[in-house]
C-alpha cells in the first residue's frame, strides 16, 4: 500500500467509524449570526482599521465633497491618467487634472491589458464592504467594471458609501447575487516568500486607496 491508498483508507474507515448525520437540506441548523446591532460609526471605524492593518491608504469625506476628495487623493499619487468603469458616476473625475480613460461594456470599447498597464490607476464604486474581514466586493455592475481593470493598473482608488459597510460575511452575501463575478479584495495584492519577505503588487494593485463617504453632506 502506498502513502496515497493509506490516507485514504484511514479517511474511509474513519468515516465508518462515525458517519456525517443524513439530515435534509433544509434541516441543516443555522444558528450563525445573521445580523448585528452595530451603528454606521462603530462599522466605519472597524473597516478602517482592518483597511489600515492591511496597509491599505483611508480617506474620508462627506457627499458633497467627493469628487474634490478623489482629485486631492489622484493629485497626491503624481496619477496622470485613470481608468474609469462604464457607468461611473461622473461628478467623481469633473476635478481631477489627469486624464479620464472609459472602460467600456463592447469588446470594441474595452482597454486592452497593454493599454491597463500604461494607466497610473484605476477608480471604481463597489457594491458591498465587509467591516469585521476589511474586505471590499466588486460585482462587476456599473462603476465597477471588469476584474481586469482592477488587477493590471498599480493603484486602485474605491469609493466606498457608509450604507454599503456590513458588520460580517452573511450580512455581505445577503447584498450579493450568487451570479454576478464576485472580486474580494482585502487590502493591496500581497505575497511572501519563504524567508517572510513581504512583495507587494504581484498579483494585483500595489496600492489600494479607499474614499469612506458618509451619509450627510458637508
Amino acid at each position: 500500500m502506498n502513502a496515497r491508498d493509506e490516507v485514504l483508507a484511514r479517511i474511509a474507515a474513519a468515516h465508518r467509524a462515525a458517519p456525517p448525520p443524513s439530515l435534509p437540506y433544509e434541516d441543516i441548523a443555522r444558528e450563525y449570526r445573521t445580523t448585528a446591532d452595530s451603528s454606521d460609526a462603530a462599522l466605519t471605524e472597524l473597516l478602517i482599521d482592518r483597511l489600515v492593518d492591511y496597509r491599505a491608504l483611508v480617506r474620508q469625506c462627506s457627499v458633497d465633497d467627493l469628487g474634490a476628495t478623489i482629485a486631492q487623493a489622484l493629485e497626491e499619487r503624481g496619477a496622470h491618467t485613470v481608468v474609469a468603469p462604464v457607468g461611473l458616476d461622473t461628478s467623481w473625475t469633473a476635478s481631477p487634472s489627469a486624464d479620464v480613460l472609459t472602460d467600456g461594456l463592447s469588446v470594441a470599447d474595452q482597454l486592452s491589458v497593454s493599454e491597463l498597464d500604461t494607466v497610473d490607476g484605476v477608480i471604481t464604486s463597489c457594491a458591498v464592504a465587509i467591516a469585521e474581514t476589511g474586505t471590499l466586493i466588486l460585482n462587476g455592475s456599473a462603476g465597477q467594471g471588469r476584474r481586469v481593470v482592477t488587477l493590471i493598473p498599480d493603484y486602485h482608488l474605491c469609493v466606498v458609501f457608509a450604507d454599503q459597510i456590513v458588520p460580517d460575511v452573511p450580512q455581505a452575501l445577503g447584498r450579493l447575487e450568487a451570479t454576478r463575478p464576485l472580486t474580494m479584495i482585502s487590502g493591496p495584492s500581497a505575497t511572501s516568500d519563504i524567508e517572510l519577505n513581504r512583495v507587494e503588487g504581484v498579483h494585483g494593485p500595489r496600492t489600494l486607496e479607499v474614499i469612506i463617504v458618509g451619509n450627510e453632506r458637508s
